[in-house]
């Protein structure tokens, strides 16, 4: 039975789901992501679309979120209670709000932790020691890599997975022919999804099939894959092009690893170092602006879960997610 495993990592807890040593599914929260869906708190009005019930309210923090399902009798200014439905989202050269509606009678609280969200799900989970090696086992280095690179192998080719400001899209290449590559790419498709948590509007460029058959065997393969996946998509086009549409309410693996490339990173150092099992003092070797991202709070958290000093070096030459973490003699 598929069971989720959690790790709570200095700045990130992460999750995946599991069976038969393979990852089915991933979830990551970071640490500085004060709005995620489930909180609940209180708002104030700030304007309302006319002839509508949309508009956009100030949360405590004085930052700003668009409602949607206003009361008409509500006006500028008026207190509220909302609950979030999306997390803000990053995107090139701008942040889309965070999402919220309106929760009458509701008490402020915060969003659910990922173990309470997971948990009223159908599958057991589990939290495991920082030294644990499940997520090694199963697989997490090699997921981590393709939500850096956007590459995911298949038999046969390969998937480029690119977010974009209107949806993610996915790319197919290979050698195979067009219809065999098609076909192929479809048990792919339908696992990069949850293995990298992708929801939203999702675009797939398949390759162009002449023939009507064919583009209906490829519909009929994707719907048969995403049996169990819950969300709208549309047949074929002429074009080869797909899309899918699912609720969004938080930022994909690959979009944080696009959009967060450095806190990315920073974070992955962080994870290294923690499972450094020689003794000695802990040396982050980095690029600049990974050293850069890691916050204060992190090193001296670091530093208190291993009881060790820490040190960093930089390193120019280094790729943002090229760092490394070693043990060296005081």
């Amino acid at each position: 039975m598929p069971e989720w495993l959690i790790e709570e990592g200095i700045a990130e807890t992460r999750a995946i789901l599991v069976e038969n040593g393979e990852i089915l599914a991933s979830r990551v929260v970071w640490d500085d992501e004060p709005w995620r869906a489930g909180a609940v708190t209180s708002a104030s009005l700030l304007h309302r679309v006319g002839g509508t019930r949309r508009g956009a309210v100030r949360l405590p923090d004085n930052s700003v979120a668009l409602i949607d399902g206003l009361d008409g009798g509500l006006t500028e200014g008026a207190a509220l209670m909302v609950q979030v439905t999306r997390a803000a989202m990053a995107e090139r050269g701008r942040s889309k709000l965070p999402q919220v509606r309106p929760a009458p009678q509701r008490q402020p609280t915060p969003a659910p932790t990922l173990a309470e969200e997971l948990s009223a799900g159908p599958h057991p989970v589990r939290t495991l020691r920082i030294t644990d090696r499940s997520f090694d086992v199963a697989g997490w280095d090699d997921l981590v890599e393709q939500a850096l690179t956007g590459e995911v192998a298949f038999s046969g080719g390969t998937l480029l997975v690119c977010p974009t400001p209107a949806m993610t899209l996915i790319d197919i290449d290979g050698a195979l022919p067009l219809r065999a590559l098609a076909l192929a790419a479809v048990p792919a498709i339908a696992g990069a999804l949850a293995r990298l948590d992708i929801g939203g509007s999702v675009g797939i460029d398949f390759p162009s099939l002449e023939h009507r058959a064919d583009r209906q065997t490829v519909d009929a393969a994707l719907a048969e894959a995403l049996s169990g996946w819950r969300g709208e998509r549309t047949g074929m086009n002429g074009f080869g092009f797909v899309q899918l549409v699912a609720r969004l309410e938080r930022p994909s693996l690959v979009a944080r690893s696009a959009l967060h490339a450095a806190g990315a990173a920073a974070r992955r150092l962080l994870r290294q170092a923690e499972r450094v099992q020689e003794p000695g003092v802990l040396l982050l070797t980095a690029a600049p602006a990974v050293l850069r991202a890691l916050r204060p709070q992190w090193e001296a958290e670091l530093a208190r879960r291993s009881g060790r000093s820490v040190r960093r070096v930089e390193d120019a030459r280094l790729a943002l997610h090229a760092g490394f973490a070693q043990a060296v003699v005081p």
